[in-house]
């Protein structure tokens, strides 16, 4: 194939390279005697180390694990948690389940043999709600510390909380950079300085698994690329075509890029030469089947280059074998929400350094790599040194829930590694306050709040889940809370393009919007296409994404009969029930408002929306069954911004007078009423 352009004379090479590590089996003795001496561990290495499958088994080796207890490993994401359950039952020579398994939301693969068991950070914190000291595990494991995600900072918090309490709880925390002695020092100390006194030193040490990583190659353009997707694709074919094997890791910021990048790849290997090898291209997400993820680890075909199409999970979380070209499209989705509007979106981002070198670093695992930078050096120049933690730019809502029901009434008072900005607490606290979870005195109520904070789900779907039952339509809330909850779309484009798809859409379409159009999927799914593959290609449905809705919902029925709601079922074996203009679609869309409240919008002549206070327009995304239809108010699930325009997904018909019923009655006011709290109606 000709090469759509000249890597040398795009790429400059860059002198820095990143630094790297020996294996830790050299350190085995060390880490073994600092875990059973100190409470707290701190190890410092390079994701692929070996930190995160090796040193579970040095302790389960070493029977941290007898007297039924558990190691517990936690990771920031599910594919981390899934994946390297997965290696580490194969390494222990175990089936996936039994001596080593993993727990994730919805998903449970542990047994009473279990004794390494990789988890979630979130799910950890959902285990200390029934377990408050956590007593069966012997060691918890924070891994991934350096993410600074949500969940893993609020862990680092109570853990410190349990320490005071169980002297024989082990923490070990893993980082892939040097935050290890501000991690120290907050074990040690009330205060956040880094004051080196006794009490560090008898807290803990910190252990670095220093060594050599392969040398890898930085190249950086010349000139800024005007669409890095594009420029990803032909940095593919042109490593393809100019390269020796070697597979290769390009990062993406998303599902729907990495879609059309696998697309475009599948389509120009087709114009490869007969002869030359192959191109096997896989995505790697975080809504991808546990399946699914595992499948990128398999080793290609003969004579086929393996190509992984990542979102920034691949950038720690997981070591891919037989990486040695790595692209980087200079860019990461990160979640912002403002408290001023209420509003959390998803925005492509660009890297910071800390990110741009570990992206690099997955080139030099088993050989010397090289890595392209899809920006200029002078841009790399410009990033930000780390990104910002999680706790100071996301909704707190649901993670304050969780520390009411842990007991932790006074959030002020509550050792953040990090703390949040005060806007963000005091906006989490009244959207708590108007869902009804807490009370005037912001202590959880009961029993809404507390079974708010059992639930698996954020805040705003636990309330309209607790209030279905009062509405009679907790079957089809269910459905919906299940097909919501999937990462990404249920459509797919086949081979007759997209139009094949909305033929499709418009099959199952409810004129009242994209909530009960999933309804209708899911129902329909349920007695005709359950057992059928088949059923879902025709109708352009992913079966693998509709059978985990169906994994879901029966989790999250679990969890409200365990809270003593019981379920009745509207859908006979063999029955379906059309949602259309009847009192049912009136109930479900009354119960989502409940909860969505917050997200409601205003239809504007144009045809775009504004939220509430009319701070901000939005756009109704191309998948909704709300683009280019007429609505009032609507209510939304989500948003996603994208270049200059906000958009927002799973879109659903309402009345204004809902607005001002339960909850969001102390959430809006009317204009000509005396008071008004965000915004008037």
């Amino acid at each position: 194939m000709a090469a759509d352009f000249d890597l040398s004379s795009s790429f400059i090479p860059a002198l820095h390279k990143p630094s790297s590590l020996l294996p830790i089996a050299r350190h085995r003795k060390n880490i073994l005697y600092l875990i059973d001496t100190f409470p707290v561990t701190i190890i410092v290495g390079q994701t692929g180390s070996g930190k995160t499958t090796q040193v579970p088994q040095f302790l389960n080796q070493a029977r941290w694990t007898a007297d039924g207890k558990v190691i517990g490993v936690t990771q920031p994401r599910r594919v981390a948690a899934t994946t390297v359950a997965a290696r580490v039952a194969e390494e222990v020579g175990c089936k996936l389940g039994e001596e080593v398994g993993y727990s994730i939301r919805f998903e449970d693969l542990t047994s009473v043999k279990t004794h390494i068991k990789f988890v979630t950070d979130g799910l950890l914190l959902r285990e200390a709600l029934a377990d408050p000291l956590l007593s069966k595990y012997s060691v918890v494991m924070v891994d991934e510390a350096h993410e600074r995600s949500l969940s893993s900072d609020i862990l680092l918090g109570v853990l410190k909380k349990i320490r005071k309490k169980r002297p024989d709880l082990r923490i070990v925390v893993s980082s892939a950079t040097l935050q290890a002695e501000g991690i120290l020092n907050f074990f040690s100390s009330k205060t956040h300085a880094i004051d080196g006194s006794d009490t560090q030193l008898a807290i803990g040490r910190i252990i670095s698994l220093e060594g050599r990583m392969y040398p890898v190659d930085i190249h950086y353009l010349r000139d800024p690329a005007e669409d890095y997707l594009e420029e990803v694709v032909k940095t593919v074919f042109e490593i393809h075509s100019s390269e020796p094997e070697g597979d290769i890791l390009a990062f993406l910021t998303g599902r729907e890029e990495i879609d059309v990048a696998l697309k475009m790849i599948t389509d120009r290997s087709l114009a490869l030469h007969p002869k030359a090898p192959s191109v096997l291209a896989l995505p790697l997400y975080a809504g991808l089947t546990s399946e699914q993820q595992l499948s990128v680890f398999d080793l290609a075909p003969e004579n086929t280059r393996k190509v992984i199409v990542s979102t920034n999970i691949a950038e720690a979380s997981v070591t891919i074998d037989g990486i040695i070209y790595v692209i980087d499209c200079g860019f990461v989705k990160l979640r912002a929400y403002n408290p001023l509007t209420g509003i959390e979106t998803l925005t492509p981002t660009p890297v910071s350094k800390a990110s741009a070198i570990q992206r690099a670093g997955r080139a030099g695992r088993t050989k010397p790599g090289k890595c392209y930078r899809l920006y200029t050096e002078r841009a790399y120049d410009a990033l930000t040194e780390a990104t910002v933690p999680e706790i100071q730019r996301s909704n707190l809502a649901p993670v304050i829930l969780q520390l009411k029901a842990l007991g932790i009434d006074n959030i002020l008072r509550f050792d953040f590694l990090t703390p949040p900005p005060a806007e963000l607490v005091t906006r989490a606290l009244e959207l708590l306050y108007s869902l009804g979870a807490l009370d005037d005195y912001a202590k959880l109520t009961r029993p809404i709040g507390i079974r708010m904070a059992e639930l698996a789900v954020e805040p705003m779907m636990a309330k309209v889940l607790l209030e279905a039952p009062s509405m009679g339509c907790l079957s089809e809330i269910l459905s919906i809370a299940a097909m919501t909850s999937l990462q990404g779309s249920v459509w797919f484009e086949g081979s007759d393009g997209r139009k094949g798809q909305e033929t499709s859409r418009r099959k199952f379409a409810a004129e009242e919007g994209d909530h009960l159009t999933l309804l209708n999927v899911y129902e329909t799914f349920i007695t005709k296409g359950r057992k059928e593959s088949r059923w879902c290609r025709e109708n352009h449905l992913n079966f693998k994404s509709m059978t985990r809705a169906v994994s879901v919902r029966n989790q999250l029925r679990r969890y409200l009969e365990r809270l003593g709601v019981q379920v009745e079922e509207s859908l006979a074996p063999g029955q379906k029930q059309k949602v259309d203009g009847n009192d049912r679609a009136v109930r479900i869309r009354r119960c989502l408002t409940t909860g969505y409240f917050v997200h409601a919008a205003r239809m504007q002549p144009d045809g775009t929306f504004k939220t509430v206070n009319e701070s901000v327009t939005l756009h109704a995304h191309p998948s909704s069954l709300m683009f280019n239809r007429k609505a009032d108010w609507v209510i939304f699930h989500e948003l996603m911004e994208t270049g200059e325009k906000t958009f927002i997904r799973d879109v659903t018909k309402i009345e204004k007078n809902w607005l001002l019923e339960g909850g969001s009655g102390e959430y809006y006011q009317l204009k000509d009423g005396s008071r008004s709290k965000t915004a008037g109606v």
